[in-house]
């Protein structure tokens, strides 16, 4: 399965941290390092791409929340793959944007 994909993540760090956003914001860099498409919305971040890299990037994603100190993660994950064809953003949405 190499077609393009959509995929959402909605990272929940546990933490004793009063600030967790930073522990959040780790995992958005990796995404926005990542070459691929994405969308960051107020409850979780959406991403484009072909399936392996899609998965490959949920991972790093994940660890990244760890590395900058998460003790425990509540992970939600989406996907939307269509056999045979790509699913992209635009053909979701298009006729809902505004302008």
């Amino acid at each position: 399965m190499e077609n393009t994909i959509n995929a959402a993540i909605q990272i929940i760090p546990k933490t004793t941290l009063k600030d967790y956003y930073p522990l959040i914001d780790a995992a958005i860099d990796v995404i926005k390092d990542s070459g691929l498409k994405y969308i960051v919305t107020p409850m979780e971040t959406v991403i484009e791409g072909e399936y392996g890299k899609v998965l490959a990037l949920l991972e790093r994603a994940q660890r990244a929340s760890i590395e900058a100190g998460a003790e425990e993660l509540i992970v939600n994950i989406k996907l939307h793959i269509r056999n045979g064809s790509d699913i992209t953003f635009e053909e979701k949405t298009a006729k809902h944007q505004q302008g």
